[in-house]
């Protein structure tokens, strides 16, 4: 690097009296602050003079990376036309890395590089170059930029940055199968020498596997590779570059490679015979024992089917393969039984699900091994002879009649008595009874069909040997009828006929119903009773097949004269002793339309306006309602008003009840009511008209004694009761009067306190009781009051 920045210096001495100019020259690299004529001579010939414009002259800077020098790397040197060596040019830098990276020499226009550089963190830096007139400090050309690259140098190891790697292959591949491709990365100028050149090698891995040295591409090197032998391998990749040169760096990587599992391997049973026990007991479908063929071979490949082949007893039994253990189930398909056969032998096959045709040529993926079973003996219950006893009784049957019988037999060697029981719990009722030896079943009680028509409950068959050996059946008893109810009509009907019916017309169809249960072909028959039979407004019309119309004989029918017709029916069975019964229907005679449609069949309908439906015999009604209520509330609201009038009357002088809360201003206060009315009685007769007031209940402070019977006042109250009933002026309810007028002729003069002029606290009421019998309540009251005042005094 230094011999190439010395001859970059020598051309520039020896060009042009120590310009260097650029043997094609670009705009950038020219700067020209003001144009001046020069004579340059171009090389070869020189035949006239030609004007050109004088500029910056350099060539491209390089420097050394990882410089480790003790003094600053020469870079290069800027010179202008203008600078005439005297010291009149002042050299400036500026841009990326100016005075921290690279400085200048304002005089003579030396670059250096005061600092290691490293390519791979900057590969070159721009930056501008001026010539500034030291005196005026004006440029006397305009900046100029040019580039500074950083030269590379082998530094960095190449890196394989997505490693480890993880890479499969299949088992038995030939040679030269692809496995995984590797990238090493090397971070120095792969334009520039063989610094970024990588060659790919195996250091650990041979002779299993290959790698190509240029592409990374990692091969399998050896044929039939078995997984069942060795499933894992680890292979060391190196990268070095320099073209894996000496002197080289070099990286290296880790590639985890498994072989992956193909259907090599058949199945093979570790045995040829298997030997299985199984108690005739085992219910039907248990497993009864498990077999198992190996295959070393893994997942799908190593899933196993396994078959039993057609021979000696395989019909018994089935095999279903464990998908999680790959074992081959044994369960049971129909019933063993010792007595009848000990021992089974049949084989079974296991073969793969899933084959790999590479490998058909290697024999056929299956294995076969023999199983045998041997059955064990096991005390059974006793075994009925029907898995269901249906039987037949008649109802009314007398008790203690046999029905039928059940039979159940031991099948064990040394077979055992057997006894039969009744299950409790099924026959709660006890209506039969069964013979414990013989098994024989009879009636305990009268049977109805129509209360129960079906029994059903169990028996239970137990070992003498073994009581705890035990067996049930079902017994399912069905109790016939006798004939004993005659048929009856099966629903009550509402059957109506209109007026304008025509004879012939079925106004009804009816069905019968038998309490009895009817046995097949069973016909019911319908007809009128004989008494009805004469003239008849209406007759039956049997069907045939259990049901009959009723049919009018008459050309129309009149609500009028007869608003009902009963008809009696006669149905009778066909069982023997054949039973009949009579049934008396109601026939309604209604209102219909043209149609045929029924549209009133009420009495009261005949008497009303011919056309006026309910629905406006209700609205009528209602509005009547609505009427009279709105009358009603009329004559309230008048007498509320008549008697708001007579309590609101400002002419009425007579008694009247004031409630203020305002103190009265004692006897001179003559403004808030005229005294003189209560004291003359001729204002009361002259003023007939008067105003009752309805009185306000008043809360007393304390409760009085009763007055006693008073001749004079209870004379008093009746002639003034006897004048407000003859008061033709009087309201009609019950009012208040108050009466201030004293009489005339009392020997106590007036008792009234307005015109007293001592205050209620100095009266002394002690005087009273000298009266006579005619104040003695009057007494009695004030004297209650002193001592009620003494006592809230003290």
């Amino acid at each position: 690097m230094l011999t190439r920045n010395c001859l970059s210096l020598l051309l520039w001495v020896l060009f042009d009296g120590g310009l260097l100019t650029p043997l094609q020259p670009q705009p950038q690299q020219t700067l020209a602050t003001e144009p001046r004529e020069n004579v340059i001579h171009l090389p070869g010939r020189r035949s006239h003079f030609q004007r050109v414009k004088r500029g910056w002259v350099w060539n491209q800077f390089f420097v050394l990376e990882e410089y480790m020098g003790s003094e600053p790397q020469y870079v290069g040197k800027l010179h202008s036309d203008l600078d005439k060596g005297e010291g009149t040019v002042k050299y400036t830098l500026s841009g990326d890395g100016a005075g921290t990276v690279f400085t200048i020499d304002e005089t003579t226009g030396d670059i250096h590089a005061i600092r290691s550089l490293d390519r791979e963190e900057k590969p070159f830096y721009t930056l501008r170059a001026q010539a500034v007139d030291i005196e005026t400090r004006k440029p006397l050309e305009p900046e100029s930029e040019f580039i500074i690259k950083v030269q590379d140098i082998n530094d960095n190891e190449p890196k394989f940055l997505d490693g480890p790697y993880i890479a499969s292959v299949p088992e038995m591949s030939p040679v030269g199968a692809y496995v995984l491709q590797v990238k090493a990365t090397d971070a120095d100028d792969p334009t520039y020498g063989n610094s970024a050149r990588v060659v790919y090698s195996i250091l650990q891995g041979q002779p299993y596997f290959s790698i190509d040295p240029k592409t990374g591409v990692i091969r399998t090197a050896l044929p039939n590779m078995d997984r069942e032998v060795k499933e894992q391998y680890q292979v060391l990749i190196q990268a070095k570059d320099m073209g894996g040169q000496l002197g080289g760096l070099a990286g290296t990587t880790i590639v985890n490679i498994t072989l992956t599992d193909v259907n090599d391997n058949p199945p093979r049973f570790p045995k040829s015979i298997f030997h299985l026990k199984v108690p005739e007991s085992s219910p039907i479908g248990s497993a009864i024992g498990r077999i198992r063929a190996v295959d070393p071979d893994f997942g799908q490949n190593a899933e196993i089917e396994y078959s039993i082949v057609p021979g000696d007893g395989g019909n018994l039994f089935d095999i279903v393969t464990d998908e999680n253990t790959q074992e081959g189930v044994l369960k049971l398909k129909k019933p063993l039984d010792f007595e009848t056969k000990k021992a089974y032998t049949f084989k079974v096959e296991a073969s793969n699900l899933h084959l790999d045709h590479r490998f058909h040529s290697a024999g056929p993926f299956k294995d076969t091994a023999t199983v045998k079973i041997s059955v064990l003996d096991v005390g059974e219950p006793p075994v009925f002879s029907k898995p269901l006893y249906t039987m037949e009784v008649y109802e009314d049957t007398p008790v203690g009649t046999i029905i039928g019988a059940v039979t159940a037999q031991d099948l064990d060697v040394g077979s055992s008595a057997i006894r039969y029981f009744i299950d409790w719990k099924s026959d709660g009722d006890s209506y039969f009874t069964i013979d414990a030896t013989e098994g024989t079943i009879s009636t305990s009680e009268l049977l109805d069909r129509e209360s129960t028509a079906q029994y059903n409950f169990s028996i239970i068959a137990r070992k003498v040997s073994n009581p705890l050996l035990t067996s049930r059946v079902n017994i399912l008893i069905n109790v016939l009828d006798v004939n004993e109810f005659p048929p009856e009509i099966s629903v009550p009907y509402e059957t109506a006929v209109c007026e304008n019916a025509k004879p012939g017309q079925i106004i009804q169809i009816v069905s019968a119903a038998d309490r009895d249960l009817s046995p097949a072909g069973q016909q019911f028959s319908f007809k009128l009773s004989p008494e009805a039979a004469i003239r008849p407004n209406f007759t039956v019309r049997d069907f045939r097949n259990n049901t009959a119309g009723i049919e009018t004989r008459r050309n129309g029918y009149s609500r009028r004269q007869q608003e009902f017709y009963f008809l009696p029916v006669v149905i009778e069975d066909s069982s023997y002793p054949v039973q009949s019964s009579t049934n008396t229907m109601t026939i309604r005679v209604c209102r219909c339309d043209s149609d045929g449609t029924i549209l009133s069949c009420n009495v009261e309908a005949i008497f009303l306006p011919v056309g006026l439906s309910t629905g406006a015999l209700i609205a009528i009604l209602l509005c009547i309602v609505i009427l009279l209520a709105i009358v009603v509330l009329y004559v309230a609201l008048r007498r509320q008003k008549k008697k708001d009038t007579l309590m609101t009357s400002k002419e009425d002088i007579r008694d009247n009840v004031i409630h203020y809360d305002d103190e009265g201003g004692g006897e001179e206060d003559t403004q808030a009511f005229d005294i003189g009315a209560l004291r003359n009685p001729k204002v009361i007769e002259d003023n007939k008209i008067r105003r009752d007031i309805k009185p306000d209940s008043l809360c007393l402070p304390r409760q009085r004694p009763p007055v006693e019977d008073n001749a004079d006042i209870r004379d008093f109250i009746n002639q003034r009761l006897q004048e407000n009933d003859m008061d033709p002026t009087a309201p009609p309810y019950d009012s208040l009067a108050t009466y201030a007028y004293e009489g005339n002729g009392s020997v106590a003069d007036s008792l009234s306190s307005i015109e007293s002029l001592t205050m209620e606290a100095d009266q002394d009421y002690t005087y009273l009781t000298d009266w006579g019998p005619h104040f003695k309540v009057l007494a009695d009251m004030f004297g209650e009051e002193e001592s009620y005042k003494t006592d809230k005094v003290t």
